[in-house]
């Protein structure tokens, strides 16, 4: 499909326009190395740790994964279809619900949210390098701290380093990085064959965690307490993917057909993350009985090798994250960027912005004050783009039935300007799904500051993601009702 630009040039680009059936050149194993690339990070490792010492024995925290990632997988499928279909990104398609204009909120805040986990993978990806070549040279690479920063000079040019490996996919655009994933997801499921048998080997077995009953047992430490813990914690793991699941259309606008987005991404999600979450289970067991603890952080158990088993797992943690941040945290911001000021940003210079931002937010600040970030990160940006989701898909399923005019989404004063290019609809529904999950973030977020927030607006923050898409699509759906009649 084609579109030419209609008068002005504030709504489109090249990279924006629809995709060309030659640029369709997606199948679902392209989706499913996609998936499994992103799901294999070490973020993802390590979220059963946060789910075991919260008090889940290990099988309950590999179902939670995988619930979690099998619901989150249909918001994806849903707002994949629109990509699929039309070949236009997130940050068009949603111009049809929020309007012309309006689409740039939702577009900068997925950004935004986008630039933190950027920098944050940034930086695990420059501390891997830092740790791994401190045990190769068998001493302290680092030095003092720079004043300012917080960090030392070794630290400080191993992040650039990691930056700039990335900055080259930043350039090459789209298709390097398709091409990247699907040749390192292979790589992926055998490395973790590998590594489960280097633990079975020097370990002699698994070791007992997986085996261990939960603290929420008769007698255990949290006894009936497993509701109380396994709702925030479903929450968080649908957050985890939250992202994704609004700019998913970024991915499958480049889908040969529907059956091969919706194929790829039901093979490469839930089962994969499922697995992951077993393999770390499994794998830190073993660690208990080889170093006497339990060892989550993949970085920390790779420190611990010896010999070429060092620089193995190195070279493999580093295109591991190399792969998941170019796909999980560059692609969506770099579009929704350029769809800011299509007529000044292109997709690659949007990733350029990402890439600075990324250094400038200085992400090792951002872990050091944010006290268990992955639940307060987490449940916090998902109480934001949850609300986005159920406008989108309201929209485009109820209100539209699946049937764009895709040439007046690039139009200023077309069908989906609303008038002034605002849909006051869906920003008041948006409004509305975000307001019930602020006190409880506030309370999350800064206890010290927000420590008598109501226990009812606690327990709704647990729900954080379910809360905004059910009351932002049921609001967004009563008003558009009402316009229409």
């Amino acid at each position: 499909m084609s579109i030419e630009p209609s008068g002005s040039t504030q709504l489109w680009n090249e990279d924006l326009a629809p995709t060309t059936a030659a640029q369709r050149t997606w199948r679902w194993y392209h989706f499913s190395a996609l998936w499994v690339g992103m799901v294999m990070c070490i973020p993802a490792y390590t979220l059963s740790a946060s789910l075991i010492e919260g008090g889940m024995s290990g099988y309950q925290a590999v179902l939670t994964v995988f619930l979690a990632n099998a619901i989150v997988l249909l918001p994806m499928l849903l707002i994949g279809h629109a990509g699929t279909k039309y070949g236009i990104p997130y940050a068009v398609l949603a111009r049809a619900s929020f309007g012309t204009a309006g689409a740039k909120l939702p577009a900068l805040m997925r950004a935004i949210v986008a630039c933190g986990w950027y920098g944050i993978q940034t930086w695990f990806g420059g501390q891997m390098i830092y740790t791994l070549l401190g045990v190769m040279s068998g001493g302290d690479v680092g030095g003092d701290k720079i004043a300012g920063l917080g960090i030392n000079g070794g630290q400080l040019l191993c992040f650039l380093a990691f930056w700039a490996i990335q900055f080259y996919y930043i350039v090459h655009g789209m298709v390097s990085i398709r091409k990247l994933e699907t040749y390192t997801a292979p790589l992926k499921i055998a490395i973790c064959f590998v590594l489960l048998g280097w633990v079975h080997s020097k370990a002699g077995g698994f070791g007992d965690l997986l085996s261990a009953p939960s603290q929420f047992v008769a007698g255990g430490k949290k006894e009936g307490q497993f509701w109380s813990v396994f709702w925030p914690s479903l929450t968080a793991m649908v957050g985890f993917w939250a992202t994704l699941a609004l700019n998913i259309p970024d991915f499958t606008r480049f889908a040969k057909t529907q059956r091969d987005q919706v194929i790829g991404q039901t093979v490469g999600l839930p089962v994969p993350m499922g697995l992951l979450a077993a393999m770390a289970v499994i794998v830190t067991s073993a660690t208990v009985v080889l170093y006497g603890k339990a060892i989550w952080d993949p970085v920390d158990l790779s420190s611990r090798m010896t010999g070429v088993a060092v620089l193995v797992a190195l070279v493999i943690l580093l295109i591991d994250t190399v792969s998941v941040n170019l796909a999980a945290n560059l692609v969506g911001p770099a579009y929704d960027f350029s769809a800011l000021a299509p007529n000044k940003i292109s997709y690659k210079t949007g990733g350029y912005i990402t890439a600075a931002i990324a250094i400038l937010m200085m992400p090792w600040k951002i872990l050091e004050s944010t006290q268990g970030y992955i639940f307060t990160w987490l449940i916090g940006y998902s109480a934001l783009l949850g609300p986005i989701a159920g406008v989108l898909i309201v929209d485009y399923y109820l209100v539209r039935k699946t049937e764009l005019n895709v040439t007046e989404l690039y139009r200023e004063d077309g069908q989906y300007s609303y008038g002034n290019g605002w849909n006051r609809a869906a920003l008041v529904a948006f409004v509305l799904g975000v307001l019930p999950n602020i006190p409880g973030f506030l309370n999350a977020a800064f206890p010290a500051s927000f420590p008598d927030v109501p226990e009812m607006f606690k327990t709704i923050y647990t729900y954080a993601w379910f809360v905004g898409v059910a009351i932002s699509a049921l609001m967004y759906g009563i008003m558009m009702k009402e316009k229409a009649l």
